[in-house]
């Protein structure tokens, strides 16, 4: 069952921009996780263990955001600082967990949450003051649902499928990475991670059948001491076109219900690649 956590944060000091990078939010995370089972912290340190989460850059909150209300556009959510964030300004940091051995091995730190406990990130304190895992009027990107709930939810008939690409998104080919958000790399990189952890398998997707009808990207550079990232932000409409049967639209649909959880791409893990699927008002 994949859950959607968005952690509220306070910092009790300035936050240096230097620990906003995607490498410590990653750290913070297994700091959590070894807070109540260390055995499991160390597995997902690993490099080559596998990573049923993904995370998100820490955000400012700004709940007078047209578009953290429903808004019709995506969000673009802000992946690197150049400023300290100030002591107590209210964040929010998403966590997304796609098994439920993970959520399960987790389950006694969001139920014994204390929030007097600070956590660091780097020289700064921080208080976690509540956790959302249901969808809110102002946070798009908290939710739960499980795997049959995803799928059979899914439309047979909705050939349109807009995908907002909210921090900087890239596909590994080879030795190298593309920004090109092509069907085959975007539906290939959910299908994986659909197949699995969902226990719905999909053997074949129709991906010939989807084209891109609407593109507005532009790529982003996010660089820090050890490397640099190039990927997308925008957003692309997908359309399932052709006579295909509708468990195949189905399966489609399910798969870009899914990237809210999921994530695209690379370093999702990192705070990149994070999606959402749009819908018209």
């Amino acid at each position: 069952m994949p859950h959607s956590l968005v952690l509220n944060l306070l910092p009790q000091s300035p936050i240096p921009p230097q620990y906003l990078t995607g490498r410590h939010l990653h750290a913070l995370f297994l700091t959590l996780v070894s807070s109540v089972n260390s055995t499991l912290g160390d597995r997902l340190h690993d490099s080559t263990a596998d990573k049923a989460f993904t995370l998100s850059p820490l955000q400012i909150s700004n709940t007078n955001s047209p578009l953290l209300k429903g808004g019709k556009g995506g969000v673009k959510l802000q992946y690197s600082h150049q400023q300290p964030i100030p002591a107590g300004t209210p964040c929010w940091w998403r966590i997304s967990l796609l098994d439920d051995t993970l959520f399960g091995k987790l389950t006694q730190l969001w139920l014994n949450l204390n929030p007097n406990r600070p956590w660091h990130l780097g020289p700064a304190d921080l208080y976690i003051t509540s956790i959302q895992g249901t969808p809110q009027s102002i946070q798009p990107w908290a939710n739960a649902s499980t795997y049959a709930q995803l799928y059979e939810e899914a439309s047979e008939r909705n050939s349109s499928i807009n995908l907002s690409f909210s921090t900087p998104t890239a596909f590994r080919q080879g030795q190298y990475d593309s920004t090109l958000p092509t069907r085959e790399s975007v539906f290939n990189s959910l299908l994986s991670r659909w197949n699995k952890y969902s226990g719905i398998e999909f053997s074949h997707i129709a991906i010939e059948s989807i084209f891109p009808s609407f593109v507005n990207i532009h790529t982003e550079i996010l660089a820090d001491s050890r490397s640099k990232f190039i990927g997308i932000i925008g957003e692309v409409n997908y359309k399932i076109l052709g006579q295909i049967e509708p468990i195949q639209i189905k399966q489609i649909n399910a798969l870009a219900d899914f990237a809210l959880y999921a994530g695209i791409g690379r370093k999702t893990t990192m705070g990149m690649g994070m999606t959402r699927r749009l819908y018209s008002l």
